[in-house]
């Protein structure tokens, strides 16, 4: 302290002095502390200083080696085969859990009923094992979002430290729609940047995740993932699953691309309950992409029957056989073999078994009336009934009414977005149904590139 004077009043009142420059980490792997420290200046009669002499900060490492002795159990095993308790008798120290203070370093004897507690652990020692907490000077201090501990700083749901979620937009619906039958249908679209993403919902159904380059996170290809937590878009997803059934999802962020919210549709669909948090300069961009994609993808078709006039512009077929009725239809070409399932598999946006419930032949088109019973691939939502376009009044190959196929089609959208048609192309896939040929297509789909 500065004294004055005899007869010299007191100048100012008490001041501090700079911080100092940080102390090294405490630990070298893993998490540990570092401080820094202030001295208060202050003239005889003046009041303390407000505040802290010292500030303690987070530093992180790589993780410890597996294998790596705990920070606390090292400091216990310091008093191995050390008199303790003002006896020649030494002991094996463990740390202990139950004491009342995380923070001191209470240490178990190995084989006995007692514990003893070796004063403070030292700064940097985790509170308990797994927790986040750390101790400094003798107190268990939580991380704040500004690094320091101890300042009770926290993020709010936008991503700001200390902010009150005025900078992101909440988004919270129900997923309602999809049809009757098995199949993959889109949820919504939850784009980059999208932080505390929650999906749920009680039903035999399955929740998929892909990612914006076409590859599955979760669930996808008809296979079911394990619950757990996946790595993937700069982020941790947690997948739960049980038998009541309910299945949820649950991401921290924020996703660093975008991802596709869908559902493996196995039943009805009873609701999808899904909220996330978007930053305010993302949810335009966001809207507009929504409303471009046109959710459903595929909007319903109408049961009259439409003439497309840029159809047979767009695609040529062959040449064209007789349109008189009584003039039989002249022999399809030879579509068997793995190759050009293959071909048309891969390279079609749907394939699907469906039952042919009419056919209707009008110009140079024939259009089917279908009821889809499983979906193999689709690109977008498929509805229970459809139609399925073939160019040319004599069709190649040609479905007969009342029979089942697996069906690879094509989607076509008339340039102006008024028309929306699924193509069989001419020579294309369409083979009757069976058990076989079930078989043949789901190896196909594991060989597409």
């Amino acid at each position: 302290f500065l004294h004055a004077g005899r007869g010299v009043a007191a100048q100012g009142p008490s001041e501090w002095t700079s911080w100092g420059s940080w102390s090294g980490c405490s630990s070298s792997c893993g998490r540990g502390v570092s401080v820094r420290s202030r001295r208060c200046i202050r003239l005889l009669g003046q009041e303390p200083c407000w505040g802290n002499t010292h500030e303690y900060r987070l530093c992180q490492f790589p993780d410890c080696p597996p294998g790596a002795v705990a920070f606390r159990d090292l400091q216990c095993a310091l008093y191995n085969g050390h008199p303790v308790l003002g006896m020649q008798k030494t002991y094996q120290w463990v740390p202990f859990y139950g004491a009342p203070n995380q923070c001191d370093l209470n240490c178990l004897a190995e084989g006995h009923a007692f514990y003893h507690s070796f004063g403070r652990v030292l700064d940097g020692t985790t509170c308990s094992p797994g927790a986040q907490e750390l101790c400094v000077a003798g107190h268990c201090l939580s991380v704040g979002c500004d690094g320091l501990l101890g300042s009770g700083a926290r993020e709010d749901h936008c991503g700001r430290c200390g902010g009150t979620n005025d900078s992101c937009f909440f988004v919270q619906r129900v997923f309602r729609d999809a049809g009757a039958f098995t199949g993959y249908w889109n949820v919504t679209l939850i784009p980059a940047g999208a932080r505390h993403i929650r999906v749920a919902h009680q039903s035999h159904n399955h929740l998929a995740l892909m990612g914006s380059d076409g590859h599955y996170v979760l669930n996808g290809n008809w296979a079911v993932s394990r619950p757990g937590t996946y790595q993937a878009v700069g982020t941790h997803i947690v997948y739960t699953r049980d038998a009541r059934p309910e299945e949820t999802l649950h991401v921290a962020g924020p996703t660093s691309h975008d991802l596709l919210l869908q559902v493996l549709l196995q039943e009805p669909n009873p609701g999808i309950k899904f909220e996330f948090w978007l930053p305010r300069e993302l949810y335009g961009p966001f809207q507009a992409q929504v409303q471009a994609l046109g959710w459903p993808l595929r909007q319903p078709q109408p049961r009259e029957v439409v003439h497309f006039p840029t159809l047979s512009t767009i695609l040529t077929p062959c040449a064209p056989h007789s349109t008189t009725p009584t003039d039989p239809c002249l022999p399809c070409p030879d579509t068997r073999g793995r190759a050009h399932r293959l071909l048309h598999y891969c390279s079609s946006d749907f394939v699907f078994q469906a039952r042919v419930l009419g056919r209707h032949r009008q110009n140079q088109e024939t259009r089917y009336e279908v009821r889809v019973q499983l979906v193999y691939k689709n690109q977008s939502p498929l509805r229970v009934r459809e139609y399925v376009w073939a160019l040319g009044h004599c069709p190649c190959p040609l479905l007969s009414p009342h029979r089942e196929y697996l069906l690879a089609v094509q989607r076509l959208v008339s340039p102006d977005g008024t028309q929306d048609r699924l193509l069989l192309p001419h020579a294309g896939y369409a083979r009757p149904w069976s058990p076989a040929e079930d078989s043949r297509v789901r190896l196909a789909a594991r060989r597409c590139p």
